[in-house]
């Protein structure tokens, strides 16, 4: 009975991991950049499919809780902006919303685009 019990758990983890694989399967590569200037966030979105990807491209601002990004305490600020082309790259830029401690740029993933973070800057 606990072989059998086993070796379904191994099926359906195989399933969720090639469903998960095809998922993203065909979406369009994404990188997101965060640099501070002047203390204010600003980046840019870089992508293999530049007009579905990077051009109007949804970018918001995490603030970092743990050491390091992800484990699901990490906050999403409200401040987002989308990218427009300026100069050749596709940037974004959130103004000055007065943000302090770690930080990190998220684009999300679309049907055609996987989803992307940025490394984690420190602002304020």
């Amino acid at each position: 009975m606990r072989a059998k019990l086993l070796t379904i758990l191994g099926l359906v983890a195989c399933v969720v991991f090639v469903n998960d694989a095809v998922a993203g399967a065909g979406k369009a590569d994404t990188q997101v950049t965060i640099k501070s200037e002047g203390g204010d966030p600003i980046g840019t979105v870089k992508s293999s499919n530049e007009a579905k990807c990077a051009d109007d491209r949804l970018v918001k601002i995490y603030k970092e809780k743990g050491g390091e990004q992800g484990g699901g305490d990490d906050v999403y600020t409200g401040v987002s902006d989308s990218t427009s082309l300026s100069n050749g790259k596709y940037r974004w830029s959130v103004g000055q919303p007065g943000l302090n401690g770690k930080h990190y740029a998220r684009a999300p993933g679309t049907s055609k685009c996987k989803a992307d973070n940025s490394k984690t800057i420190t602002l304020g």
